[in-house]
């Protein structure tokens, strides 16, 4: 039977891993949190660069490889490609869709800290919805704003911050309500698309906020892709069994 890596961290990956079975791996980075439910292996942490995880992929004897990180864990995905073509092992990998703009949006794109700095400079309330990157800079907030910064890590905040930790799918209420309570003016976000944390797009395109977007990282390519999980499911199907509940 072919066992099967899955690269994980994103609802996707997990949505994948709850039909896998022992013996195969469900690998996180160690910043997620570890489900509880899953008949899979379950391996936390690195593999120690390309060298390390292409050994691993041979000792454990891995037949496919599933990359279903962030969009945004570029690294990652590149460690991977480089893993599999030395260990001939094949990759597959589930790459949802980017969100693009609709009519009333007002985005605008940054490739980098420095330019997202730049786009909320003038702005004094902005709702941060990147991820952990921000907490690194809490001592570089101007005195002319007050940051809300929503990510999956508890922390104290700052006479200057409010951090939130939370895990979506947030629903267009909640967003308004954060958006009033926080009075925000400005958002700031990953183009990691899909449902779960839409609405905040949704919230400042009815209120005519605008949005600084960071741009999509570049990835590179599997031998097969898939825009959700559903469809990788089925297609493991045509490899091995999996469950059906």
């Amino acid at each position: 039977m072919t066992r099967v890596l899955l690269l994980g961290g994103t609802g996707d990956a997990l949505a994948v891993a709850r039909r896998l079975d022992a013996p195969h791996v469900y690998s996180l980075a160690g910043l997620a949190r570890v489900p509880s439910d899953l008949a899979c292996e379950v391996r936390v942490g690195g593999f120690g660069g390309v060298a390390g995880l292409a050994d691993y992929l041979r000792a454990a004897r891995i037949g496919l490889v599933i990359d279903a990180t962030h969009p945004y864990a570029a690294q990652m995905s590149r460690h991977a490609r480089e893993a599999c073509s030395s260990a001939d092992v094949p990759l597959w990998a589930v790459r949802r869709p980017p969100w693009h703009p609709q009519a009333g949006d007002d985005w605008r794109e940054a490739h980098d800290w420095r330019g997202i700095v730049e786009r909320v400079a003038a702005y004094e309330r902005p709702l941060w919805t990147m991820g952990r990157e921000p907490l690194a800079h809490l001592h570089e907030i101007p005195a002319s704003q007050f940051w809300t910064i929503r990510c999956l890590d508890p922390q104290a905040g700052t006479a200057r911050a409010r951090i939130i930790d939370a895990r979506g799918p947030f629903d267009i209420d909640g967003e308004r309500a954060l958006f009033d309570a926080a009075r925000i003016d400005i958002v700031v976000s990953k183009n990691s698309g899909g449902r779960a944390t839409e609405a905040k797009l949704a919230v400042a395109r009815e209120r005519g906020l605008p949005v600084v977007m960071l741009a999509r990282p570049p990835l590179p390519p599997a031998d097969r892709e898939f825009d959700n999980a559903a469809r990788a499911v089925d297609a493991l199907h045509e490899h091995l069994f999996l469950r059906t509940t």
